[in-house]
């Protein structure tokens, strides 16, 4: 039986959490002990001088927040009258129709 401890032993050679994180100014030079990184998710920016296995703010930056997407969602709408019915970019309902989500 195979058993998977989570926050266990850190696995050597694994790149930084840093170098996909939004709030992280990474900067690289020519050689590998060359790089500055910066945390911007704190008021006053941070350097970092060791690689993060484990953050409690990391946001991967491909990955869209909250408010992306909402702006790209379409909202289906329907009437009661049956007359206005389909989908509706969600940028174009007015401030009271929209149901905005918690983050």
């Amino acid at each position: 039986m195979k058993v998977k401890i989570r926050g266990g032993t850190v696995k050597h050679g694994e790149p930084s959490l840093c170098s996909s994180c939004a709030f992280a100014a990474v900067v690289k030079g020519p050689r590998l002990e060359d790089e500055i990184t910066r945390c911007g998710h704190y008021a006053v920016r941070r350097e970092v001088s060791f690689a993060v296995t484990s953050c409690s703010v990391y946001f991967h930056r491909a990955h869209p927040s909250l408010y992306q997407m909402e702006e790209i969602a379409w909202v289906l709408r329907s009437s009661p009258s049956g007359k206005k019915i389909g989908f509706v970019e969600a940028r174009r309902l007015k401030e009271d129709e929209r149901h905005v989500l918690e983050e």
